[in-house]
């Protein structure tokens, strides 16, 4: 019965999750119970929608009757009964012998001693001693004998006074020989050929009984693991919509800095010249004052020729007015970086417009009852800044506008790199994912926890089962997920943090020789803790960094952009180092441990 499975599910109505009972076909070309597609579509009026494709009819379509389909669902019920899918070790329960009643039913003539046989022509029951006559005279030798039977008034017919010796399962009840007539157009059959015929029905029913049990059985595992499917399904997406829109903000967010940073540099290129300017005029009006006193102190003397030796001086010195010339911002540098962020602030709007008024047919991807599969939310095109024609031509050096060029892609991993060096710790714990350290890396001398997220260096080997990922000369152990795409974050506690190391590598990184160690190899990059000393290691080229009292380390990784950073963890989050790179492989996270004692903790995504 496993090769029918696939076809009862192909043979089931997804409304009523039965095999199809008068199918009917819709003009889309999905089939239905007649009666289940006509409630629905009563209680859903138009317009009349597939309930597994949800194509949309504004007037009821007239369906008819799936003749072949309704034979071919004959057939399949047909095969399912005469083959159940039994398991190998079941049979049927047989059918419990008569009671022994020689010890319960009296003998009917001494009332005395049990009865042995019960008479069904005399409708007497006899003991032992009683019953020689039905034995030894030919007279009764027609009389059949059974077993002894207690009620024998039960095994009468009330209108004939006659036992019932027959079965007429037409209506299912006892006759005797006598109603045998009135049952003439019935089939009646003598008792026990009627128990045999029933007793092997029921025993074939129970079979098919117990075969539908365990296909129930196995059908509500299948509706579980469907939604667990669906829920895992769901999630992923979920995590990937994730991922995708904390890409578009920190894109949102370069752009942003960008723009910014290039109104604060002409800002503060005005505000320079407005500085040189006030230096200038501040010097001149000393100048003025100190001319006026002069010329005051001059028309106090009484000497005539001192006065016209002192007058003579003072009007040979010329004045002038004071003049301030024009600095102003650069307008259509200011204008051109406003207008760039509102035409990406409109595209934005116009796309998510666009994608909100699709029909819901245009976003479901056919696959499942109802159409309730997921959809995939493309990312939307980054908009393209148009430099208007004006803005081409030359201008002078001082007030000439930069025009607003496509980011690079070097240029758009930095401005990345730079906004994700800004975020703070809560910000960079949006990006946190569960890491769980994999136990078939695991050197010989590093001891793992039940919930694989401590390690520490044990004081004997762990007798680990060889396997060809695993350390055998570093004491190291490797994330047992690795990451290819996306933004991710996790977080690690240090304890007695004097000979220890945390990073990432990829797959294909040495399991054994020295090149195997972490950052002495083109494969792996990490920070490590050596003594008091602090370095970034990679290619086996050492990077010593300022000292720290930190005891926790944060590893954000963006597979997306080409770059890993490590920050020490306190109150805030400070820079450790950071590795730009154009990553080619997936990477695993990466723990290194030296000394007894020396113990790394994953710390809890919560």
């Amino acid at each position: 019965m496993a090769e029918l499975c696939p076809l009862a599910e192909e043979l089931s109505c997804s409304i009523c999750l039965e095999p199809f009972k008068g199918p009917v076909t819709t003009p889309c070309g999905h089939n239905f119970c007649g009666s289940c597609l006509d409630q629905t579509w009563a209680v859903q009026g138009p317009p009349y929608l597939c309930p597994q494709c949800r194509t949309g009819f504004q007037t009821r379509p007239q369906l008819h009757k799936n003749t072949v389909l309704c034979a071919v669902v004959e057939q399949f019920l047909q095969a399912e009964q005469v083959r159940p899918e039994l398991p190998d070790d079941w049979t049927p329960p047989t059918r419990a012998a008569a009671p022994n009643q020689a010890d319960q039913v009296p003998c009917d003539h001494c009332l005395k001693a049990a009865a042995v046989k019960t008479c069904l022509v005399c409708t007497v029951s006899f003991c032992q001693e009683h019953l020689r006559p039905h034995l030894d005279s030919p007279a009764f030798r027609d009389h059949p004998l059974q077993p002894p039977i207690r009620d024998l008034m039960r095994r009468k017919c009330p209108q004939h006074n006659r036992l019932r010796d027959f079965f007429c399962p037409e209506h299912g009840e006892c006759i005797c020989h006598i109603c045998v007539v009135e049952h003439k157009t019935c089939s009646p059959a003598p008792l026990s050929q009627a128990s045999t015929d029933l007793e092997n029905k029921l025993r074939h029913k129970l079979t098919v009984m117990y075969s539908q049990i365990n296909g129930a059985s196995r059908a509500l595992e299948d509706v579980r693991a469907r939604q667990q499917d669906v829920r895992e399904v769901a999630h992923r997406k979920m995590d990937q919509l994730r991922q995708e829109y904390m890409e578009m903000k920190a894109l949102i967010d370069a752009s942003e800095a960008n723009s910014t940073r290039k109104i604060k540099e002409e800002e503060k290129r005005v505000h320079s010249k407005f500085d040189n300017i006030y230096q200038i005029l501040l010097k001149k009006k000393s100048e003025i004052q100190t001319l006026k006193e002069e010329i005051e102190l001059a028309l106090t003397k009484g000497d005539e020729y001192e006065f016209l030796e002192k007058a003579a001086k003072l009007q040979g010195i010329t004045t002038k007015p004071v003049y301030v010339p024009k600095v102003e911002l650069n307008h259509e540098l200011i204008k051109g970086v406003c207008q760039g962020t509102s035409e990406l602030k409109n595209e934005l709007k116009q796309y998510l417009r666009q994608l909100q008024d699709k029909k819901p047919e245009e976003l479901i991807i056919p696959g499942g009852p109802g159409g309730h599969d997921l959809t995939h939310v493309p990312k939307p095109p980054r908009p393209v800044k148009k430099i208007p024609k004006e803005e081409k031509k030359p201008k002078k050096p001082a007030e000439a506008k930069v025009p607003a060029r496509p980011l690079t892609p070097v240029t758009l991993k930095a401005k990345v790199l730079e906004t994700f060096l800004a975020k703070s710790r809560p910000e960079l714990l949006d990006y946190t994912v569960k890491v769980v350290l994999d136990y078939n890396t695991a050197h010989n001398k590093v001891t793992l926890s039940k919930d694989y997220t401590v390690a520490s260096v044990a004081d004997v080997p762990q007798n680990y089962r060889p396997h060809p990922q695993r350390f055998t000369c570093c004491s190291q152990v490797l994330g047992l997920h690795c990451y290819k795409k996306g933004i991710h974050y996790w977080e690690v506690e240090l304890q007695k943090n004097n000979f220890c190391g945390v990073g990432v590598c990829y797959g294909s990184m040495e399991r054994q020789g020295h090149e195997s160690r972490l950052g002495r190899n083109s494969a792996s990059w990490c920070v490590e803790w050596f003594n008091t000393k602090i370095s970034a290691w990679h290619n086996n080229v050492e990077k010593t960094l300022p000292s720290t009292k930190a005891s926790r380390v944060g590893v954000l990784l963006n597979c997306d952009h080409g770059f890993v950073i490590f920050f020490a963890v306190a109150d805030k989050v400070h820079l450790l180092y950071k590795y730009k790179v154009d990553f080619t492989e997936a990477l695993y996270p990466a723990f290194w441990l030296f000394t007894a004692g020396a113990t790394l903790s994953i710390c809890s995504s919560k």
